[in-house]
């Protein structure tokens, strides 16, 4: 199984129903992405797949063949939402975070200036601790809105 996973080429010999959750943390080593229910509802496994956000927990990693995959790793920690992120105090308890982060980013990529109704309708992770008004802010802020 190759892809492209945060820009560098990965070569998989796993099964092919093996959910991309499992390959991203168990044979690449990248725990970032978290599982949270594994039936595609919390969305703290969410990561990109060519742009897109998806539930790894629930893609069979032979979906991903020949495509690009970004984890929380492979936003490296300085985009300009992670930032917004830390300035917001966003995380509580902060399991959710990467796949809010991964969420918020793909949102930011097709509408750099979101309304509060984009956000709500593009933001659909759980968030156990409740910090969805801080989440909209740091947001908003990295929209520079």
């Amino acid at each position: 199984m190759q892809f492209k996973l945060n820009g560098k080429p990965v070569d998989l010999d796993v099964e092919t129903d093996m959910p991309l959750l499992w390959a991203i943390r168990d044979e690449v080593g990248l725990t970032g992405t978290k599982y949270g229910c594994g039936v595609a509802q919390c969305g703290a496994c969410t990561v990109l797949l060519d742009g897109e956000p998806v539930r790894s927990c629930s893609i069979p990693v032979a979906v991903v063949s020949g495509r690009k995959v970004t984890t929380i790793e492979g936003l490296g920690g300085k985009s300009a939402l992670q930032k917004a992120w830390i300035e917001k105090q966003v995380p509580q308890c902060g399991y959710c975070q990467s796949g809010m982060l991964m969420a918020a980013t793909a949102l930011l990529a097709r509408k750099p200036r979101p309304t509060d109704a984009d956000i709500d309708a593009a933001i659909t992770n759980v968030c156990r601790c409740g910090t969805y008004p801080r989440i909209k802010s740091a947001i908003k802020a990295a929209a520079k809105i």
